[in-house]
């Protein structure tokens, strides 16, 4: 008897990949509700300068308080990147030109005016921080998934924290661990099992959205060591492509991208006569 192929515990049939109205909808929803998670600090800032700024009696009095002369560089239109690579006399003739050119025919709405510029550019930043947010979400949904399905199966794990880099153990309450985890470690069938996001392969030299390791977190605790496992081509089991995103419209160009990224794995690993899994994972925020 032919061995049943594993896709099939899924997808009977090509409609099984159609995303339905529902998933559209919660996945739009999703999408929104994280760009306004995102422009919270945004909007607190905006407060705080407001706040500080009202005690300037007139516009160039701002000129003086130095507290608030990154938020007028902002206001002014610079990102904080652009203002790094700017001598002070620029930055100060760039908040002169905002001062005289829309401060200052603001009247005594000056300040309003301000506040509204600060947020413009922000805006901008965040704009930009979202071009990738659909991607963030899909990692966050499959962590959850992989989380659920080990504390389900009474598995426990340990995680990496993307910000200071260092492993944890897992605990009774693991709320919203998926939005600062960037690996997890768990065993199965006493074999060691860790699964890495976002890693710059140096067999491939391009970075491949998850990777699953047949070694334990202890060897990728230094430098060193995880420098030797990731340059040790066997110890890689599974290579994956994280699309995200719920506009039907884009559906082909993921399909696309994740195909050329799984052929460009695989032409990698063939070469040095290993075949590890590899898969294109697309996924919607519903």
């Amino acid at each position: 008897m032919a061995a049943v192929k594993p896709y099939l515990e899924h997808l009977t049939s090509s409609y099984d990949l159609v995303t339905t109205y529902e998933a559209i909808r919660a996945g739009f929803v999703a999408l929104a509700l994280e760009k306004n998670r995102r422009a919270t600090p945004f909007i607190a800032q905006a407060r705080a300068l407001k706040v500080s700024a009202s005690k300037a009696r007139t516009p160039a009095d701002l000129v003086n308080m130095s507290d608030i002369q990154p938020a007028l560089l902002t206001a002014a239109g610079l990102s904080d990147k652009a203002a790094t690579h700017l001598q002070p006399q620029d930055k100060a003739e760039a908040i002169q030109g905002l001062i005289k050119n829309f401060l200052e025919p603001a009247g005594e709405n000056f300040v309003e005016e301000l506040v509204f510029r600060f947020l413009l550019t922000r805006g901008d930043t965040l704009g930009g921080s979202m071009r990738n947010i659909g991607g963030f979400v899909a990692q966050r949904k499959l962590t959850r998934a992989i989380i659920s399905t080990l504390t389900i199966a009474g598995k426990s794990y340990q995680w990496l924290h993307s910000t200071n880099d260092t492993w944890t153990p897992m605990t009774e309450d693991d709320t919203d661990i998926e939005l600062y985890l960037r690996g997890l470690s768990w065993l199965k069938d006493d074999q060691p099992r860790t699964l890495i996001y976002n890693l710059t392969v140096p067999l491939i030299k391009n970075n491949v959205d998850l990777c699953l390791f047949n070694c334990s977190l202890e060897e990728l605790t230094t430098n060193q060591s995880s420098k030797a496992v990731y340059n040790t081509s066997k110890l890689y089991i599974a290579l994956g492509e994280l699309k995200g995103g719920i506009d039907p419209a884009g559906a082909d160009e993921h399909w696309k991208t994740a195909r050329t990224a799984m052929n460009r794995i695989q032409k990698a690993f063939s070469n040095h006569g290993l075949k590890p899994q590899g898969r294109a994972k697309t996924t919607v925020m519903s």
